[in-house]
């Protein structure tokens, strides 16, 4: 008598977040075109460290194919989020969407490092997170030296100048989190030159960080919450313009529906007409941010913007990848991030440029800090030399 048949065993039943996950990376045809474009893989040479690399890891713990494991989370944790494989991808895999999307799974299944949460539980009060910063540059070298972190001292409040009265609403700014402080120069040369412009500009209150570093954390609760203060802070302008490019697709995220986002560089490219700017003195080095080639694209009102310089003596640094800031990556990756710097530091070094001018918060901190030169927006740039 023939034994009776056994049912095949039945596929692990799938979670909506896993399944929306599997449906992300299938989009992935493993061509290898992303590989030349990510700085991981660029720095490791492992597969393991490559877009191609994590989406079959993630797509095999989403099936339920393969156990997650600390090696497969490290590989994750290691990327940059900088999104330069999106460009060259051919099958338009939204690996940014899936980068976040995994993060939230792993945050899910293994808590957070304290380390991390006492970080964005600080991001998240932006107020006190300044006090903070300019407390420290009070104090400066009177703090030990395990206390002063990679951070260069705060410059000193810029006031916004009041609206000037026209028939055109002021449009909004967004100060975020760490940029609340270190950006106060740049937001205060942003009001002045659309000033110039005719244009005036307000800073609404109750805003707070756009929620970048907690999405990317995998703290989708708390990346939603900020969210929502930025939505209700926001609500009624006519426009937000964002100076940090690593902030602006999190920010538009946010306010979709409520009001629209828009790059500083590319409001202000926009009335440049009425500008005009004075020669500057010395020669000037550009760096071009991760967020600014492959998610904001404003690299091109940029440049538009600095041609209207006269005179002006620029070298763009030469694109090494990544620069290694990726938001809290500096902080949780020292290493990894001080030599994916190392390129980019050299080629300024030899530039025998006298500043850096950079449109991204995250990158002028991390560039800064091992270098002597100056390292600023380029809207501070730009405004310092208008005539």
């Amino acid at each position: 008598m023939p034994a009776p048949s056994r049912p095949a065993p039945s596929a692990p039943t799938q979670t909506p977040a896993a399944a929306g996950l599997v449906a992300l990376a299938d989009r992935c045809v493993q061509c290898g075109l992303c590989l030349p474009h990510c700085p991981t893989y660029q720095t490791d040479r492992s597969e393991a460290e490559s877009p191609r690399g994590r989406i079959a890891y993630i797509r095999a713990v989403a099936t339920g194919q393969l156990a997650p494991s600390a090696a497969g989370d490290t590989h994750l944790d290691h990327c940059l989020g900088c999104r330069r494989c999106e460009a060259a991808c051919p099958a338009g895999v939204r690996y940014g969407e899936l980068l976040l999307g995994a993060r939230t799974e792993q945050a899910r299944r293994r808590p957070l490092p304290a380390r991390t949460r006492a970080i964005l539980a600080l991001l998240a009060r932006p107020r006190l997170l300044a006090r903070l910063v300019m407390l420290r540059r009070r104090l400066g070298r009177a703090l030990p030296s395990a206390w002063r972190g990679p951070l260069p001292p705060a410059p000193a409040p810029v006031a916004l100048p009041r609206p000037a009265p026209g028939p055109a609403a002021p449009v909004a700014l967004f100060a975020g989190c760490i940029a609340r402080p270190f950006e106060s120069p740049a937001r205060a040369a942003l009001a002045r030159l659309l000033a110039a412009a005719g244009q005036g500009v307000v800073l609404p209150e109750g805003q707070g960080c756009c929620g970048a570093a907690a999405a990317h954390a995998g703290d989708a609760s708390g990346a939603a919450r900020l969210a929502a203060t930025n939505r209700a802070a926001f609500a009624g302008q006519t426009k937000v313009l964002c100076l940090a490019t690593g902030c602006q697709d999190t920010l538009a995220r946010s306010l979709a529906g409520v009001t629209p986002v828009e790059d500083a560089l590319v409001a202000l490219e926009r009335v440049a007409g009425a500008l005009r700017f004075r020669t500057p003195l010395h020669r000037v080095a550009l760096h071009l941010p991760c967020t600014q080639r492959s998610v904001v694209r404003s690299d091109a009102a940029l440049r538009a913007l600095l041609a209207r310089v006269p005179g002006l003596d620029l070298v763009e640094l030469p694109d090494t990848g990544c620069c290694g800031a990726a938001g809290l990556h500096q902080l949780a990756e020292p290493a990894r991030a001080a030599a994916l710097r190392t390129p980019l530091l050299d080629a300024l070094a030899a530039s025998g440029a006298k500043e850096l001018l950079s449109a991204n918060i995250g990158c002028r901190l991390h560039l800064a800090g091992g270098t002597t030169i100056p390292v600023r927006h380029p809207i501070e740039f730009l405004a310092e030399h208008l005539a």
